[in-house]
């Protein structure tokens, strides 16, 4: 079911898409031994317990508590456990140390869930209808959010995964598309330079990082319509790219150094080939798929190397406006890329951009502490634009900024060069 973004929305249709998102969470959980539920490899992952609780609290937070009278916590020190970040609803456990809670156990979460569920169905259907617009615009809010975290979920069970040396499986490769195929050449689109609008102006959802809608002076440019790719990334690496300093940013050659880079997260070398973990376990490189789970700073420094660069956000909008909104997205089940084609401008992989995240000129964020939500992340980060192949469809939108840190591999990103017109 496709999350319906546009307000006024029934009470019957906003608990069908709530019903629809809540069950995908779990869902994605299925194939998890319980164990696997607690599992946080490094500090930018949380273990799935967590996201599961998680995304709860927000809708306990930011609706039950403030909208429904007789509402009742399920536990009262949840918000000090499940809170992510935000300051001013109070106190928060460290990010890093999630993977020490053994407690709550996984089946007092899923009741958590339950509890949730029951509570906000009743909210839905039992609210004043002036307060009805606010429900709808926080629930599909927390929705949103919660698709965030079913991807993110993909990426944390992938990094757990990749840390055991046994090279757990998510999903079996049986069943799993494949087709051969042809790559092409490297072609171009090319755009012409004016000014243009860009960023989220039409009815329905947004988040507020998206707006508000603005015009921004383009030179001429041209974009790559396809993603770099496995074999073309190898090249990078086999003439020394990750050994000559002339091609990195000066914070990412001191990080290559730092973590030994030495290829994309995931890849590793046996008996001369090339191999690298997927959610379907550890796999040969296929030189055909697009390069995943790079860097900023790889990206960055493959696009010098080949006397090209990265686009900026607003380059790639105005170059995919005008292109359907489809792709490999999560509902296909890959759950990783497919082979690069000519004309792949949504899905598969995320796309790093040359623009540091910060905001468009008026933004305005949400009021309260829903204002925390993407505001106070404005700084040291980079735009990412495209979704990929764990980004539910319903979720996209061409307007859609991703931002991550310049170090961050573990994604699902990849690139596409720009070159001035």
């Amino acid at each position: 079911m496709a999350l319906k973004q546009d307000f006024p929305i029934s009470r019957g249709e906003l608990i069908s898409q709530y019903r629809d998102v809540r069950r995908r969470s779990e869902k994605i959980c299925l194939p998890l031994a319980v164990d696997d539920y607690q599992v946080q490899s490094i500090p930018e992952v949380s273990p799935p317990k967590w996201h599961l609780a998680h995304v709860s609290w927000f809708f306990e937070t930011f609706l039950l508590r403030p909208f429904a009278p007789d509402y009742r916590l399920f536990h009262p020190n949840y918000d000090y456990v499940f809170n992510s970040y935000y300051e001013t609803v109070g106190a928060f456990h460290p990010r890093a140390q999630r993977g020490v809670l053994s407690r709550p156990t996984v089946e007092q979460i899923y009741a958590y869930r339950q509890y949730v569920d029951e509570c906000m169905e009743r909210l839905i259907e039992s609210v004043d209808e002036k307060c009805m617009h606010q429900i709808s615009f926080r629930t599909v809010l927390g929705l949103n959010h919660e698709q965030q975290h079913q991807e993110l979920l993909l990426m944390d069970i992938k990094h757990n995964f990749a840390m055991n040396p046994l090279r757990p499986t998510y999903q079996a490769r049986e069943g799993i598309e494949s087709t051969e195929y042809q790559l092409t050449c490297l072609d171009w689109i090319e755009k012409r330079g004016g000014i243009y609008e860009v960023g989220h102006g039409a009815e329905g959802f947004a988040y507020d990082n998206e707006t508000p809608r603005h015009r921004v002076l383009l030179e001429d440019f041209r974009l790559a319509t396809r993603l770099v790719t496995n074999a073309e990334f190898v090249e990078f690496i086999e003439a020394g790219g990750y050994q000559q300093a002339r091609y990195w940013l000066a914070d990412g050659w001191t990080t290559v150094r730092q973590q030994r880079w030495q290829a994309p997260l995931y890849w590793e070398r046996r008996d001369g080939e090339w191999w690298q973990m997927t959610l379907s376990g550890l796999s040969l490189l296929e030189e055909q798929e697009p390069v995943c789970h790079v860097s900023y700073y790889e990206a960055d420094a493959f696009a010098r190397w080949r006397g090209q660069r990265l686009p900026t956000e607003a380059e790639l909008e105005i170059g995919v406006r005008e292109q359907p909104l489809c792709g490999n997205f999560v509902e296909t089940g890959r759950l990783h890329p497919r082979p690069a084609e000519d004309g792949q401008w949504f899905g598969d992989l995320w796309e790093w951009t040359q623009t540091p995240y910060a905001p468009y000129p008026g933004f305005r964020p949400l009021a309260d502490s829903l204002g925390e939500y993407n505001g106070k992340f404005m700084c040291n980060q980079f735009v990412l634009r495209g979704g990929s192949c764990v980004t539910p469809h319903s979720h996209m939108r061409p307007t859609y900024r991703n931002f991550f840190y310049p170090h961050d591999r573990w994604q699902f990103s990849g690139i596409r060069l720009a070159e001035d017109g």
